[in-house]
């Protein structure tokens, strides 16, 4: 069978990206011929994978996403597909992967009445709607319990029409048996003391995953703990608003920041704790991929799978609404646990990678991709 996928962008470090491509690679492992459609494409291009690449036409992202939406349904009525898999919302779709939250929540908790009467409002709302509303028969990939309730909410979806799939953790993220040589190589590469603790986090979108708040509660640490503490972040986004904030702290000799890496194991080994304290997130897969590398997090409840660290008992989750001060005391409390608590979390990271199935996604969705192709070509 002939199935396609749609994209507005593809980068290889994106979450809802990586969650795509191992999506489609497993589809087409199983036998069938892959097709996407994307605006952008960065990186190698398999050659498995059919890319049609539709050019940006309108001023506004509204008009750019509708002549997308116009330019994919021409080219699948002249070149028909078995099953069109979105992974932005957007009409026509046969099968959506839920990787964003409620756009329709978040302007109500948001916005008031006058946001509503303008077209990007009703651009986004009419593109929900064509998935979540109650008169759409896309079968929907949900990958976040805290979701389903909410989009249920504001569109009374149909239940059977929502599918659950498990995190789709790689297993080149659990920590493998030299684990202790890959860190202790990381900290000499990046020439870490062995007093000093490293501060990770990782994520394109800056000011959703938090990273000003981290910084700010970074600052207020007691000046020997933060003197001994750096704060690596990965992720493609414009960092000169964060670089600003960091040398007004006067934390800039302590703060790195890189662009989308592919190494990304080696700093969850060689890291201390994660910082995660996302202002919203649908999941936050980097906090199951720092458990299983046995690092300890420290996230905001927001997250969807923040419930994964209580479960391993490996750091802690802020209770909503967010305080600052609440992230900067329990970040203090994290990083001064002593030798023994890092070892314990550590093994607490091994049992978790054993005994939790994390890594089932890409399977369970292809199955249900089938599934949906199948019975659109009988």
């Amino acid at each position: 069978m002939k199935l396609a996928f749609a994209l507005y962008k593809y980068f290889p470090f994106g979450g809802l990206q990586r969650d795509f491509f191992r999506i489609a690679q497993e589809c087409h492992s199983r036998g069938h011929d892959i097709r996407v459609y994307a605006f952008a494409w960065q990186g190698d291009i398999p050659d498995w994978l059919e890319l049609q690449l539709i050019p940006k036409k309108g001023l506004s992202s509204q008009a750019k996403n509708k002549y997308f939406t116009a330019q994919v349904k021409s080219h699948i009525a002249k070149n028909p597909v078995d099953v069109l898999v979105g992974f932005n919302k957007m009409p026509n779709l046969d099968v959506y992967y839920a990787a964003d939250g409620c756009y329709e929540h978040r302007v109500t908790e948001l916005y008031g009445k006058v946001y509503r009467m303008g077209s990007r409002y009703k651009h986004f709302h009419s593109y929900e709607n064509a998935v979540f509303g109650e008169q759409s028969n896309t079968e929907i990939l949900m990958i976040s319990d805290l979701q389903k309730p909410i989009f249920q909410n504001f569109y009374h979806t149909q239940s059977e029409r929502l599918h659950m799939l498990p995190p789709g953790i790689a297993r080149d993220r659990i920590a493998p048996e030299n684990a202790d040589e890959i860190r202790a190589d990381f900290r000499r590469e990046f020439n870490v003391a062995g007093d000093e603790k490293i501060l990770l986090m990782v994520g394109s979108g800056f000011k959703t995953k938090g990273v000003d708040r981290s910084v700010n509660a970074w600052a207020r640490l007691p000046i020997a703990l933060r003197n001994k503490t750096r704060l690596f972040v990965i992720g493609q986004d414009n960092p000169k608003s964060i670089l600003r904030q960091v040398k007004k702290l006067g934390l800039r000799g302590q703060f790195t920041v890189f662009a989308g890496r592919d190494d990304v194991p080696r700093f969850l080994l060689g890291s201390d704790l994660l910082l995660h304290p996302a202002r919203h997130e649908n999941t936050g897969t980097v906090l199951v991929e720092s458990l299983v590398a046995g690092l300890p997090v420290l996230a905001t409840d927001v997250c969807g799978y923040a419930h994964y660290i209580q479960d391993a008992d490996m750091g802690a989750v802020l209770a909503s609404p967010f305080s600052e001060a609440m992230l900067e005391r329990n970040m203090q409390v994290l990083l001064e646990q002593d030798l023994s608590q890092w070892d314990l979390w550590r093994e607490r990271g091994k049992q978790f990678s054993q005994s939790t199935d994390v890594y089932g996604m890409p399977e369970v969705a292809a199955e249900k991709i089938i599934e949906v192709a199948q019975g659109e070509s009988s």
